[in-house]
């Protein structure tokens, strides 16, 4: 499954424009990591998703929620929001 904008829950996220011709693909890098960029967002999401077995609409949500909400200021590269995601994802299944 692909996460796509459509099933983002929030509406906060700023948009690039296609005709900047710049893309989100590959693996997370250092890259920076913007929360309110829409597009890094899903990239984010989608990276966690390939590597997952049974990824659903409804972990991708959860990811959202814990970007959004919870994910803390020092985490600054692409690499690091991934391995926090993948990190406290695994906590709230544990405790949910």
């Amino acid at each position: 499954m692909v996460f796509s904008k459509n099933d983002l829950r929030l509406n906060h996220y700023k948009w690039q424009d296609s005709s900047q011709g710049f893309v989100f693909a590959g693996e997370p890098t250092r890259r920076m990591f913007d929360r309110f960029n829409g597009s890094q967002v899903l990239f984010i999401i989608n990276s966690y998703a390939s590597v997952i077995d049974r990824f659903t609409a409804q972990i991708g949500e959860q990811i959202e929620e814990l970007i959004s909400n919870y994910l803390p200021l020092d985490k600054k590269s692409e690499i690091s929001v991934f391995n926090w995601i993948n990190e406290n994802i695994r906590i709230q299944k544990i405790i949910n």
